[in-house]
């Protein structure tokens, strides 16, 4: 499989097991047929899924909370990078052999501590005037001896810091014990064996022989008695005064604390301070360890995640973002939802109960062989769907389809149906806020906003006692999100009915669509058990009927 950017399968938002099992089993099919398909999931997994999920032994797929451009989608590799006691002139070579503008800088450990810039050197180049106080900068020998190639002759303690100043022989002997102090470092020219003895003598901590200068043997054993470095090297003294400004290290000079930004960072977000701060090159991090680099010059919009839609195909019901992606395909079994493409797409849409219904076939039609565990999980949104085949919406083909697959996982269809509906029938420890968002979906319908939510129970009274509470909680999402009325289809799945409470306006909608009295919170609907069919069908009508 080629090492391209993944497409993802993803379901509704608040996602039942249809939209999560789907999504799973045609990436499944996606990967067999040679492409780089991932599932994901746009919401939390219910208890029904879980279930699911957990019997088979698979995993719950990504969570993808939105398709918004990130900085991960725009992220350059950046694996030139320099350490903050690296000196100027490595940062030197390494910005000039991999003609970079800025270059990351990171401390022992491979944590990010600042960023350094060509105009940082720059501008350390033009305050070259003189001889820097390498005390000062806190310098080592050993930095002295990479940035100046030389060869040591009288070792020490190269890891020291340099403590006293750079010097540089010029006139008699006389002036030039006047300017040296204990502890410099001093260049040396083409100078008489006495000079060099004489200034050994004062105490310097390091001499440094330019032009690969002749150096006698008693110059040699005074420095070994003096613990004096004696280092040459074959650039001139000119030369080595410019190398020596360029053994200070790179934290004197870099950004600490520069800018950065995370791989989740949306591109959104960033652009004020990239505004603000007006720089090249921006680090990207994660638990402080550099993880790439992204450039002002790369802030074009990037490649946009490709996306298969499936159990959907509204826009009020996709994944925050959706608007940013690009939907290559479409595979469901509800009505069509306006979402528009730019371009032309493949659409698989059937009038069937499942969604994996249609995945499942699609393998066979393919010569894919379904394994066990995708089977059983194809198989168990079937049953989720249909409510056990009791949904209006279940046809011949839902039923044929999932007895094949019942016998590929190995599974009694009603021992296993049971089990599953029971798993995901009680409300446990769910707030009242949360029953009223399971497994929701947005529809507009004529100029009503309106969300139905679904909760299948063997026990409807644990939720109708509720109901209070329930109602209160609609009323608050419908006036916080903007949404016209919120309806919750409580359904009882041995009694094969729904209580259908609501909240917003208008209610006379609800007594229109259902022929009931809708002056209280909910009406009670014996035989209905789908949304799809027995919900929003009378509503659509009603909305006309209304309207007229």
């Amino acid at each position: 499989m080629k090492n391209t950017k993944p497409i993802y399968t993803i379901g509704h938002r608040n996602p039942d097991t249809d939209s999560i099992c789907s999504a799973i089993g045609y990436a499944h099919l996606k990967q067999a047929l040679g492409q780089n398909v991932v599932p994901a999931r746009a919401g939390k997994v219910n208890a029904e899924t879980k279930y699911a999920l957990e019997y088979f032994k698979v995993e719950q797929p990504l969570l993808l909370t939105d398709l918004y451009p990130r900085v991960k989608d725009i992220t350059m590799d950046c694996k030139i990078v320099v350490k903050q006691h690296d000196t100027l002139r490595h940062l030197g070579e390494v910005m000039r052999e991999h003609e970079l503008k800025s270059v990351p800088v990171t401390d022992s450990k491979g944590l990010l501590v600042g960023i350094v810039t060509v105009s940082d050197l720059a501008k350390r180049y033009f305050q070259e005037l003189s001889m820097q106080n390498l005390s000062e900068m806190r310098v080592r020998y050993r930095d002295i001896i990479a940035a100046t190639d030389s060869e040591v002759l009288v070792a020490g303690d190269e890891g020291a810091f340099i403590e006293g100043s750079v010097r540089i022989a010029a006139g008699s002997i006389e002036t030039i014990k006047k300017v040296i102090d204990k502890k410099d470092i001093v260049l040396v020219g083409d100078r008489h064996d006495e000079t060099m003895i004489d200034i050994v003598k004062q105490g310097v901590s390091c001499m440094i022989i330019t032009g690969s200068g002749r150096v006698c043997a008693e110059v040699l054993e005074m420095a070994e008695k003096q613990n004096t470095f004696v280092l040459s090297t074959p650039y001139d003294t000119y030369t080595i005064a410019r190398l020596i400004n360029q053994c200070v290290p790179i934290r004197r000079i870099m950004h600490a604390d520069p800018v950065c930004f995370k791989p989740l960072d949306m591109l959104s977000d960033i652009k004020g301070a990239m505004e603000e701060t007006n720089y090249r090159n921006y680090p990207v991090i994660e638990n402080g360890r550099l993880v790439g680099i992204i450039s002002r010059d790369n802030m074009v919009m990037p490649e946009r995640e490709q996306v298969i839609l499936v159990d959907h195909n509204e826009r009020g019901q996709a994944v925050e973002g959706i608007e940013e992606a690009k939907i290559v395909e479409i595979i469901d079994h509800h009505r069509l939802g306006g979402i528009q493409t730019s371009e032309p797409i493949y659409t698989h849409a059937e009038p069937v109960g499942c969604t994996a219904t249609i995945v499942a076939n699609m393998h066979w039609q393919n010569d894919v062989e379904i394994p066990a565990s995708i089977a059983g999980l194809l198989l168990s949104a079937i049953l989720s769907d249909t409510v056990l085949f009791k949904s209006p919406t279940c046809t011949e083909y839902d039923k044929k389809t999932a007895e094949r697959l019942a016998e590929i996982a190995g599974v009694d269809i009603n021992e296993y149906g049971m089990a599953m509906l029971k798993a995901g029938s009680g409300i446990g420890d769910m707030t009242p806020v949360e029953i009223a968002k399971n497994d929701l979906k947005e529809f507009q319908i004529g100029d009503y906003r309106i969300i139905v939510s679904q909760i299948s129970v063997m026990d409807p009274k644990e939720v109708m006692d509720l109901e209070p509470q329930m109602i209160e909680a609609m009323t608050n999402i419908c006036e916080k999100e903007g949404f016209d009325m919120s309806l919750v289809m409580v359904t009882d799945i041995l009694e094969e009915a729904t209580y259908l409470l609501y909240a917003g306006s208008p209610k006379t909608l609800i007594g229109e669509a259902f022929k009931k009295d809708a002056s209280g919170t909910h009406v009670y609907l014996p035989g209905v058990m789908s949304r799809k069919k027995q919900i929003i069908p009378p509503l659509s009508e009603a909305v006309k009927r209304i309207a007229n």
